[in-house]
C-alpha cells in the first residue's frame, strides 16, 4: 500500500514553534491534524492520542501568519494548499474574525480499495458511510482513480471543498484520469451534480459528503438517468441513514403505510407500518468502521426492507489482514426478537425415519416442504453420491471428491482462488475452456455471448451462472459445482465428546435438519426450542456447513431457524 502525503508543504504554513516539533516527531507519518486555537497551546492529533507541541500559546499574529500562506476560505470556511490534499478549516467569532484553525493532513493512499474491487466492477452505485476521520474521502479518491485508470470509465468528481482532488485549478495526480468540477458555494453542490450529467456525459459521478435534502434528491435524479454514483455520507450504520429524514431518500425513502385488517393479521404486524417508498439511489452501502474493516450491504433494497420489517439482515464483514489477504465473513447485523410459539419440549431420541416428527416448519417466504416427504427415507439422503466416495464405517468423515477443472469467464480469479483456498474445494482453475468440467460466468455475460454457449454445448460443459460477482454468490456457486452437501470438517465423535444426552440430541436434530431438509430440499427449517447454551452449539454446527441461521422467539421458547444457501 503506497502512501503520499506531502506533509512538508503543510508544515511550511505553520509558525516555527509549531513546525519544528512536528519535523522531529517520531510519529509524524501518522499525524491526523494540527489544531491551533487563539490563546491555547498548539495541539497535534494522532490516532492514539493528542499531544501539545509547545508551551507557548497561539496569538493573533500566529493565526494571521497561517492564513496568509493558504488560499481564500470558501463559504464553508475551508481552504487548501495548491497541488496538495491538505485541508485548512477555520473557526470564526461573531464578527467573522478567525480565532482557530484545523490543519488536516490529506493523504493519497493507493491500494486501499482492493477490499471492494469486485463491487466496483459490478457497476452498481456505492454509498460509503462512516464517522468523520475514518477514511471515507481517501477511499473515494482511490475509487475515482481505479474507475478512471484501470476500468477506463468516464469519471467526474464533484469536489465541493477541493478535498478530493486538492486545492488549485490543476487536480492532484491521485485521482488519475478522472475529471474534477469545483463548486463555487457549498449550497450549489446539487446544481453542479446535475450540470455534470447534462454537460459532460459521465459514466460515473463521485460526490463527497452528501448532507442536504437537495443533494440527496440530485443523487436520485442522477441514478435514474443510468449514471453510476459513488458518494459518502456521515453515519455509522445503515440504520442511522433510515432514521435520518434528510438522507433517507438515498436508500429509497421511508413512508407510513396503513394495512387492512386481513393483511395485518396475515403479516402478524400492526396496521400502521413503515415501508420503503421507492428504489434506492445506491444499490450497495458500505460502513467503514475502521480503516481496514468494512461492512458491506450488497443488496441495499433487501436490507432496508428487512430492517423495516424487524428482521435480521445479514451483512458482509471484510477485513484486510496484515499479510494483505482479504478476510470475508457473513453474519447477522443485530439480534431479533419475535413472538413465542408454544411447542412442547422434545425429549425422545431420534433417527432418520422419525425426522419428520422432530422438525417444525413454518412459512417464511415460500411453503416449507410437506412433512410426508420425509417418511420412509433411509440414510442415503444424508450424503451426496455423485462423484464421491463415503467411508461406510464412519459416514461423518469428509467426502473424497475428485478435482474439477473450472473455466471462469469475466470473473476475478483472485476472488475465486481465495474462496477455493479458504473452503479447500476440489476445484482447479484453468484458462483453457476445452479442458474444463464446468464454466462459471455472470448471467448477463452468458446471455450476450453466443459463442461461449455454442462451445459449452458442443463440449457438453455445464455453465453455472451468478447474478453478481460478489464473494457470497461465488462461494455458493463453487460449492454447488463441487457437490458439497455435507460439512467437510465435521468430526461427529469429537463434536459429541463430553456432551450431555440432551445436548447430543439437539446437535443430532440440527444435523438431520440440515442434511435432510436444508441441503437436499433447499428449504428453510425450524428446530425445537432450546436454551441459549444449546442454541449456540447448534449455531456452531450450522457454521460448519457454511449455512446461515437465526434465533427467533422469546425465552424459554426461543428456537433456531436454518436457511438454505
Amino acid at each position: 500500500m503506497l502512501i503520499a502525503d506531502d506533509l512538508d508543504k503543510l508544515l511550511e504554513i505553520l509558525p516555527n514553534f509549531v513546525k519544528e516539533p512536528l519535523k522531529q516527531h517520531p510519529n509524524r507519518k501518522n499525524l491526523i491534524e494540527v489544531v491551533m486555537d487563539l490563546g491555547r497551546r498548539p495541539e497535534a492529533r494522532f490516532p492514539d492520542n493528542p499531544e501539545y507541541l509547545s508551551q507557548r500559546s497561539i496569538s493573533w499574529q500566529d493565526l494571521d501568519y497561517c492564513v496568509k500562506k493558504v488560499g481564500n476560505f470558501s463559504g464553508d470556511n475551508r481552504a487548501g494548499i495548491e497541488k496538495t490534499l491538505h485541508r485548512i478549516s477555520s473557526m470564526r467569532n461573531r464578527e467573522g474574525s478567525i480565532i482557530g484553525l484545523t490543519c488536516r493532513v490529506g493523504r493519497a493512499v493507493f491500494g486501499t480499495i482492493s477490499i471492494v474491487r469486485d463491487l466496483l466492477e459490478q457497476g452498481d452505485s456505492i454509498l460509503l458511510l462512516g464517522k468523520p476521520g475514518v477514511g471515507k474521502t481517501t477511499a473515494v479518491r482511490e475509487i475515482a482513480r481505479v474507475l478512471a485508470d484501470e476500468l477506463e470509465k468516464r469519471v467526474v468528481i464533484i469536489d465541493t471543498s477541493n478535498e478530493i482532488a486538492g486545492d488549485g485549478d490543476i487536480p492532484h495526480p491521485a485521482i488519475g484520469r478522472a475529471r474534477r468540477m469545483q463548486v463555487a458555494r457549498p449550497d450549489l453542490q446539487h446544481q453542479v451534480m446535475i450540470e455534470a450529467v447534462e454537460n459532460h456525459m459521465p459514466e460515473v459521478i463521485i460526490i463527497d459528503e452528501i448532507g442536504t435534502e437537495l443533494e440527496a434528491l440530485a443523487a436520485r435524479t442522477i441514478a435514474e438517468r443510468g449514471v453510476q454514483l459513488v458518494g459518502t455520507a456521515h453515519g455509522n450504520h445503515l440504520e442511522s441513514l433510515i432514521k435520518n429524514p434528510t438522507l433517507a431518500d438515498l436508500i429509497g425513502g421511508i413512508q407510513y403505510v396503513t394495512l387492512g385488517d386481513d393483511e395485518a393479521k396475515r403479516r402478524g404486524t400492526q396496521k400502521s407500518i413503515l415501508e420503503r417508498k421507492a428504489s434506492p439511489a445506491f444499490q450497495i452501502a458500505i460502513e467503514i468502521h475502521e480503516r481496514n474493516i468494512w461492512i458491506v450491504h450488497d443488496q441495499v433494497q433487501e436490507t432496508v426492507d428487512q430492517i423495516l420489517q424487524g428482521h435480521q439482515p445479514f451483512v458482509q464483514k471484510r477485513q484486510i489482514q496484515a499479510n494483505g489477504r482479504i478476510l470475508v465473513k457473513c453474519y447477522p447485523s443485530q439480534s431479533l426478537e419475535v413472538l413465542p410459539t408454544n411447542i412442547s419440549n422434545f425429549a425422545k431420541p431420534i433417527n432418520v425415519q422419525q425426522a419428520h416428527s422432530v422438525l417444525q416448519y413454518r412459512e417464511v417466504k415460500n411453503k416449507f416442504p410437506d412433512l410426508n416427504k420425509l417418511r420412509n427415507r433411509d440414510t442415503s439422503v444424508l450424503s451426496t453420491t455423485v462423484n464421491a466416495s463415503i467411508n461406510i464405517n464412519n459416514p461423518f468423515l469428509p467426502l473424497e471428491i475428485p478435482n474439477q477443472y473450472l473455466y471462469a469467464y469475466s470473473l476475478s480469479w483472485q476472488h475465486i482462488t481465495s474462496v477455493i483456498s479458504s473452503l479447500d474445494l476440489p476445484i482447479i482453475l484453468t484458462k483453457e475452456i476445452e479442458k474444463s468440467d464446468a464454466i462459471l460466468a455472470l448471467r448477463n455475460q452468458v446471455k450476450q455471448n453466443t459463442k461461449l454457449r455454442q462451445i459449452a454445448k458442443s463440449k457438453q460443459i455445464v455453465i453455472y451462472t451468478i447474478q453478481n460477482s460478489t464473494v457470497p454468490q461465488i462461494t455458493r456457486a463453487l460449492r454447488k459445482i463441487s457437490n458439497i452437501h455435507t460439512s467437510s470438517d465435521l468430526n461427529w465423535v469429537e463434536l459429541c465428546k463430553n456432551k450431555k444426552f440432551d445436548e447430543i440430541q439437539a446437535l443430532q436434530e440440527a444435523k438431520l435438519a440440515i442434511e435432510i431438509i436444508v441441503l437436499n430440499e433447499n428449504s428453510t427449517v425450524q428446530l425445537r426450542p432450546r436454551s441459549a447454551y444449546i442454541r449456540k452449539m447448534q449455531h456452531n454446527l450450522v457454521d460448519n456447513y457454511q449455512l446461515r441461521a437465526r434465533s427467533f422467539g422469546e425465552e424459554p421458547y426461543r428456537k433456531l431457524r436454518i436457511y438454505p444457501e
